[in-house]
């Protein structure tokens, strides 16, 4: 097996080699090399400790020096180069009490999550592989290194990978491993929010990101997002459905680019229908409101997990907005974009595709042929710079000023009655227009 390693890799491990020490290539740089896949990053481990590989490196950053990792500055790459290392008893299902570095190789890989994730290169070796990682890659399995219960045991978050993995890689996870995640799932209620996020992510942003059943199976969201095991219980007894909302949801992930907020606004897009389902005399499941409920639950949700506001913000408006089925109208078109702006109205037409999709066959035709007009309706407006906000208003605060307005709240009311004027009919945004519109408002006032 022979694996094409970075220069700069090259370079770290000569670098230890020539000083006596053992140096390799570990973890997901290998897996994803030998699967064809160009790694995101490149670690390194070695029999060296943190002091001596600070001693071969003129640029060095302290990583992490109590549990081994120097980070080794190389040209224009930075590799995380770990010692050789034992750990101590886990006692917060996350971190070990204490870290014993080894020069023994086969003693750090051993601790070590999955077996794929547990083999070794450098071009003098080749391929380390001591619990047969290999085979599960061709075998497309996730495993745990040894007992899986004590892999586990040792880090809950390890859990959640299991399935994150298994769905960017398309892998089944082994039958011990899985039945153990089943079974120590609730210790992912141990690991901080911020962890659980980065990994649902993950998940998320895979090609697979309907694996996310494979954690509700496994009972891992009744710990981690329980609002989605309410959404796999509620049915959808409606023409244009054919799966309950949790099915929906699941399947709505897959008609939407690989991008965090998009895949989180369909996760979450329906969180509020649970609270609203009623059911007419006909046996017709309705959901009214489902959209505004589904707005304060997202918010509570992505708050929970940590997400900065940013994140938090372009979920919320567009869950708001998804059930909002504007006609390809410049005029409606205009009012919703300079609400939401241009790039979220984008991102709401990716969401109503999604949704669409995921329903049933019912009106199917016509509700994709509706949002493709108004996606086109929408890219026009942008083409020709049409006036959406203030900043393209061409009327300004001292404009009023100098009119006669007096500085304060009357000259924001103006400026947006402006604007309404100009989303009603863009050729109004002309300087000549509006103050003659502006006059007349404050005549009247």
């Amino acid at each position: 097996m022979k694996i094409k390693l970075p220069a700069s890799v090259k370079m770290v491990i000569d670098s230890l080699q020539a000083r006596g020490y053992e140096a390799y290539a570990v973890g997901g740089c290998v897996r994803d090399s030998i699967l064809g896949r160009v790694p995101d990053d490149w670690d390194i481990t070695t029999s060296a400790t943190p002091f001596e590989v600070k001693k071969i490196f003129q640029k060095t950053v302290d990583t992490g020096l109590k549990h081994g990792t120097v980070t080794v500055l190389a040209g224009n790459h930075a590799h995380e180069v770990t010692t050789y290392r034992i750990d101590g008893e886990y006692e917060d299902s996350r971190h070990p009490k204490n870290v014993e570095f080894t020069r023994n190789l086969e003693e750090d890989l051993k601790r070590r999550d999955f077996t794929i994730n547990a083999m070794a290169y450098n071009d003098q070796a080749g391929l380390v592989d001591l619990y047969g990682g290999m085979d599960d890659l061709q075998k497309k399995k996730i495993r745990c290194v040894g007992n899986p219960e004590e892999r586990f045991g040792e880090d809950a978050l390890r859990i959640l990978r299991a399935v994150r993995f298994s769905a960017q890689l398309g892998f089944q996870i082994e039958g011990e491993t899985r039945q153990a995640a089943e079974k120590l799932a609730p210790t992912l209620r141990q690991i901080s929010a911020e962890r659980i996020a980065v990994e649902l992510t993950k998940l998320l942003l895979s090609d697979r990101p309907e694996d996310l059943k494979t954690a509700w199976e496994t009972g891992i969201t009744a710990v981690v997002l329980p609002e989605f095991d309410r959404l796999m219980e509620t049915p959808q007894k409606n023409p244009h459905h054919c799966y309950n909302v949790g099915e929906h949801t699941l399947a709505s992930l897959r008609y939407v680019p690989a991008d965090k907020v998009l895949r989180w606004t369909m996760l979450l897009h329906d969180m509020g229908k649970p609270e609203c389902r009623t059911t007419d005399e006909d046996g017709v499941d309705h959901f009214k409101g489902h959209g505004r409920a589904g707005v304060e639950l997202a918010r509570e949700i992505l708050k929970r997990l940590k997400f900065d506001n940013d994140t938090v913000r372009k979920v919320t408006v567009l869950i708001q907005w998804h059930d909002c089925r504007m006609n390809a109208e410049e005029k409606a078109v205009r009012r919703i974009m300079s609400r939401i702006t241009p790039e979220l109205f984008d991102r709401l037409m990716d969401v109503q595709y999604a949704d669409a999709m995921a329903q049933s066959d019912y009106h199917r035709k016509e509700k994709l042929e509706r949002i493709e007009k108004v996606r086109k309706v929408s890219r026009k407006i942008v083409e020709e710079k049409q006036c959406l906000n203030l900043k393209d208003l061409k009327l300004k605060g001292q404009d009023l000023i100098e009119l006669g307005a007096k500085p304060g709240p009357v000259v924001g009311e103006i400026l947006k009655a402006a604007l309404y004027e100009v989303l009603e009919e863009p050729s109004r945004n002309d300087p000549e227009i509006l103050k003659k519109f502006a006059k007349g408002y404050l005549a009247r006032i």
